[in-house]
């Protein structure tokens, strides 16, 4: 019997053997054995309730801050869809769908005049990876401006979740890794929409001299150590512009990992750990991925 057969009957989409090489921004890794897109909450609630026990599931958004191994994943590997990005607004707040690019919360808040989420416009993916991770750029971060949030535990029960309870630290949060963000409350403040934009597009310009975010890129690669930049470290240790197969080191920032063209995720993993021994060889400390990275290594 087939994995898929195995499965309850949903209201989304199942797919055997799909390529998350296609949705990743590396644009490299294995097959999911079974893709599933619930078609909303209650879809989802419905397949972690009644899927069997022993069948292990992985959440994906957009695959930004993710390194898919070339061996794929075995069981079912969710991505929530459209039916989980609606974004609105209660007052000078701002509430999102885990699948909502970070992005379009920022421009919704800013279209509505409010602001205090510009900062997310620096953040690759998806709200569900920025609660996930406490993502943050420019000096802010998601704890900074979290009221709740959603999630689906692994019975398919809903629980709501105060900034609190979420147990924010550097890159991290407290949460059972089982349970999957569905929606978040951000509170913002009313401001003028022509200042809110005018904050967000600094954002952008920075970012786009700085970043090479026009590449097959994951973002950051590696966390900042205590009072330390991962960038400045790897740079000092000789590896801005190295190279392992179709991976390389960025030469615009160096703590960015790059898809020439042709690397596998194991050139990219590869590559990632030559930094970590150049980097704890030159200055003593151990670089930590910050990158996410699933699946199994083709031996």
């Amino acid at each position: 019997m087939s994995l898929i057969e195995k499965l309850p009957k949903v209201r989304g989409r199942y797919r055997e053997n799909a390529s998350l090489a296609k949705v990743t921004w590396f644009q490299v890794g294995g097959e999911a054995e079974v893709l599933f897109k619930p078609e909303d909450a209650e879809d989802l609630q419905f397949f972690l309730a009644n899927k069997p026990k022993d069948i292990p599931v992985y959440v994906i958004g957009v695959g930004s801050n993710l390194l898919v191994r070339d061996g794929g994943l075995k069981g079912v590997v969710i991505r929530l869809g459209r039916g989980f990005a609606n974004i609105k607004i209660d007052g000078d707040k701002v509430i999102s769908g885990a699948a909502s690019m970070d992005v379009n919360v920022a421009n919704f808040a800013a279209e509505n005049g409010i602001g205090g989420l510009e900062f997310l416009v620096g953040v690759p993916g998806t709200i569900g990876g920025a609660l996930a991770m406490n993502a943050g750029a420019y000096g802010a971060e998601v704890k900074d401006v979290l009221t709740s949030a959603k999630a689906i535990d692994g019975d398919g029960k809903i629980h709501n979740i105060s900034n609190k309870e979420m147990g924010f630290s550097y890159r991290i949060n407290s949460i059972n890794k089982d349970w999957i963000f569905i929606e978040a409350t951000f509170q913002g403040k009313k401001q003028e929409r022509e200042t809110v934009f005018k904050s967000m597009n600094e954002i952008s310009s920075q970012r786009e001299a700085t970043q090479p975010i026009r590449a097959q890129t994951g973002g950051s690669t590696f966390k900042n150590p205590p009072n330390k930049k991962a960038w400045q470290l790897i740079d000092e240790a000789g590896c801005r512009g190295m190279k392992l197969g179709g991976a390389q080191v960025s030469e615009k920032h160096c703590n960015f990992l790059i898809n020439t063209g042709n690397a596998t995720a194991s050139d990219i993993e590869m590559l990632g750990e030559k930094v970590r021994e150049m980097v704890k060889e030159k200055s003593g400390v151990e670089l930590e991925w910050e990158i996410k990275r699933i699946g199994t290594i083709i031996k």
